[in-house]
């Protein structure tokens, strides 16, 4: 677990968990509390030396909102070594565009719900 929420980035995620964007703000509604089939999601978590939107512990679920950002190579190789890093944990990463939060809500949480373990 050490490296789990290092203190180093304490300060960027308390700066993110206050800024979010407003498609993580509006998936927030629906992963926070325990809303989830139980399962507890926590923002703006981060491990190794990433930030993650969306984490579940229990699941090794990470939940990723992705915006006009993440649509050039250099963004898309960075992501791919993030997933890379993450899946040698055993983190299994779903992307998102932003807006699927907006069009696509139901469908967004149908996924992340088929992703628990059962």
């Amino acid at each position: 677990m050490a490296q789990h929420n290092r203190k180093y980035l304490k300060d960027n995620r308390k700066v993110l968990r206050s800024n979010l964007t407003p498609a993580e703000a509006e998936l927030w509604k629906y992963l926070k509390d325990v809303s989830m089939e139980g399962r507890k999601f926590r923002r703006q978590h981060s491990v190794g030396n990433y930030i993650l939107d969306f984490y579940c512990p229990s699941e090794y679920l990470a939940v990723e909102l992705d915006g006009q950002v993440h649509n050039h190579a250099a963004a898309e190789y960075a992501d791919r070594e993030r997933d890379l890093y993450l899946n040698n944990l055993n983190i299994k990463v779903l992307r998102f565009e932003n807006k699927d939060v907006f069009e696509n809500l139901e469908a967004t949480l149908q996924v992340i719900r088929s992703n628990f373990r059962k």
